[in-house]
């Protein structure tokens, strides 16, 4: 079994040293004891930081990124449990995109009537944010 220290392990994983300490800090993966003045980290810790990296890729927190490793360590986890995680995530994106679908009408038309000259006590722009119903 390969043995790395911090720096290769993070570069094996594709990621900062600082990302290794800041997922030990948040509990994601185990600090490993110091063996001869430095830490040796176990090849498969650098498979875990991976899967936590893409799974925040793909848009889940920390937070459900540890209630997926804990799927993963549970041997009687289904993959239901996780698809139903994958599903609820995309239905918290589907909530995000409709709310900055909204943000972007609304500086549409904001944007839309003014006329992009003169003095900001001319600018509709000023004028809808201190007054929305304008």
């Amino acid at each position: 079994m390969q043995h790395l220290t911090i720096g290769k392990a993070a570069a094996e994983a594709g990621v900062s040293v600082e990302t290794i300490r800041f997922y030990e800090r948040r509990g994601l993966i185990q600090q490993p004891p110091k063996g001869e003045g430095y830490r040796v980290y176990p090849a498969e810790m650098v498979t875990r930081v991976r899967f936590i990296r893409q799974a925040q890729q793909i848009g889940f927190s920390l937070r459900e990124v540890q209630e997926l490793l804990s799927l993963r360590a549970d041997p009687a986890a289904d993959c239901a449990d996780v698809r139903r995680q994958a599903t609820q995530k995309i239905e918290e994106v589907d909530r995000k995109i409709a709310d900055l679908q909204r943000v972007r009408a609304a500086l549409k038309t904001v944007v839309s009537v003014c006329p992009g000259r003169g003095g900001l006590t001319d600018c509709t722009i000023m004028a809808a944010l201190e007054d929305p119903a304008r």
